[in-house]
């Protein structure tokens, strides 16, 4: 029987590393309305293979020209776009501080691209991939459309697939004056989906265990998608 290779970021989720991502915004349509914020959660690996969270990198962004911004949004994320003490950079400006930080995780856990954890992460996903559009930013190290959904993974794991109660149900404690926070709803995120990695890890170890007996595997080419990017890492 052949030992399933050892255990590392890049056996884990296949080549991928996984970042969480939470955006606060001016409404619903990415191609239309601001990025107010952003925060990026790194997450380690312990040396026995579970999850934990690592560093947060949080920005305020000022909204691009001609942005549309709602009320009933600023309502709810509590944010004032215009506020003179508000240390908003433009959003070129924010993802680059946050992509370098992602490109330098991608190199040292030896992956070979980045993909978005986040909750409802097709939402923060397309506000991402519009900004990044927006701005012609280069070198952008996230999987263009896969990612990881805690609002999936949480109704799966704890019944709950709203946010705060998915982590209420996994033991978290939950302060409602930091919600809608960019900073604080990535870290909640991040320690939902660590959770939920470790308490399926039995499942993960039997199945490397299985596919190890099998041998070498036949694989549909993935045209491209995983391969590193010559112009992706530094």
């Amino acid at each position: 029987m052949t030992p399933p290779d050892p255990l590392t970021y890049a056996t884990r989720f296949r080549g991928f590393l996984p970042v969480v991502v939470d955006v606060e915004t001016g409404g619903f349509n990415p191609q239309t309305d601001a990025l107010l914020e952003i925060a990026a959660v790194l997450i380690e690996m312990r040396s026995d293979g579970t999850l934990a969270r690592g560093e947060t990198h949080r920005y305020h962004v000022a909204p691009f020209p001609g942005a549309n911004i709602e009320t009933a949004s600023l309502a709810v994320n509590g944010i004032d776009p215009h506020h003179p003490l508000r240390p908003a950079i433009s959003e070129a400006d924010a993802l680059q501080r946050i992509f370098r930080e992602v490109r330098t995780a991608i190199r040292q856990a030896e992956c070979t691209r980045a993909v978005l954890v986040g909750h409802n992460s097709f939402f923060d996903l397309n506000f991402l991939n519009a900004a990044v559009q927006r701005t012609l930013t280069k070198r952008n190290p996230f999987h263009p459309f896969s990612s990881f959904d805690t609002a999936t993974l949480g109704g799966v794991a704890f019944g709950q697939t709203v946010l705060m109660r998915a982590c209420l149900a996994a033991g978290f404690e939950w302060d409602t004056g930091s919600a809608h926070s960019a900073a604080y709803d990535a870290e909640r995120t991040a320690d939902l989906f660590c959770i939920v990695c470790n308490q399926f890890q039995g499942v993960f170890d039997a199945s490397r265990r299985r596919l190890a007996a099998m041998g070498p595997l036949q694989m549909e080419p993935d045209e491209g998608i995983d391969s590193p990017d010559s112009d992706l890492l530094p």
